[in-house]
Order: structure tokens, then sequence, then C-alpha cells
């Protein structure tokens, strides 16, 4: 099993989303995040300036058993992507061991 983090710009999450459903993803955690970038210059909106320093995010938590672990990280990048900096990135680690509380299953089957 494979535990996916990916930190994604917050306009793209729905798209994210429904790319994770047509892969078999049906489940995750996700929360609004704060992060600091390596950009250092501002943008310019309608004469304005803005910071670049802090950047809203949405952070996801994935656990896939490791046949969806490729198609997961594939639907992420295809719908996740502006080609703009920012643009997020994609942590994948390995997972020992899952249970489901309500039925002390372990395993692939808790992930169901």
């Amino acid at each position: 099993m494979k535990k996916i983090e990916a930190i994604i710009r917050k306009s793209k999450f729905d798209d994210v989303k429904e790319a994770l459903h047509q892969v078999g993803v049906n489940f995750f955690s996700y929360w609004d995040v704060t992060g600091l970038g390596n950009e250092k210059q501002g943008h310019v909106y309608r004469g304005v300036t803005y910071s670049t320093a802090d950047i809203q995010r949405r952070y996801l938590s994935i656990v896939v058993s490791d046949e969806f672990a490729e198609k997961a990280v594939e639907a992420i990048l295809d719908s996740a992507v502006t080609g703009s900096v920012g643009d997020g990135k994609i942590f994948v680690s390995p997972v020992e061991e899952t249970y489901r509380i309500r039925t002390r299953e372990k395993g692939k089957t808790s992930l169901n």
C-alpha cells in the first residue's frame, strides 16, 4: 500500500477530485493549508502587487493499494497542472498496514 500526499492549487481541486474518482479512488482526506513558496517576487493584478510568499493550497492525503498508486499519481499530475510556478507537489510513501476500526479488517480489504 502507498500513501500519496499532494499539495495542489485550490482552484484545481474539483478537477483533481473528478480525475481520482475516474480511476477508482473514491476516498481521501483533504484540508486547506498555507505554505511558504520559493518564489520571491509578487504578482501584479490590476495595478496592485500581491505577495506570493504565503500561498493557499489544498492538501490531499490518499492511501491506496499498490495497483492504484500509479493511476492516482497520474490522475493528479494530469488534472492539477496549469504550467505555472506553484502547481504543487506529490509525495509517495509506503504504508506498512491499515485497519478498519469498525470490523477490525486489516490490509488491502480495509481500504474498500
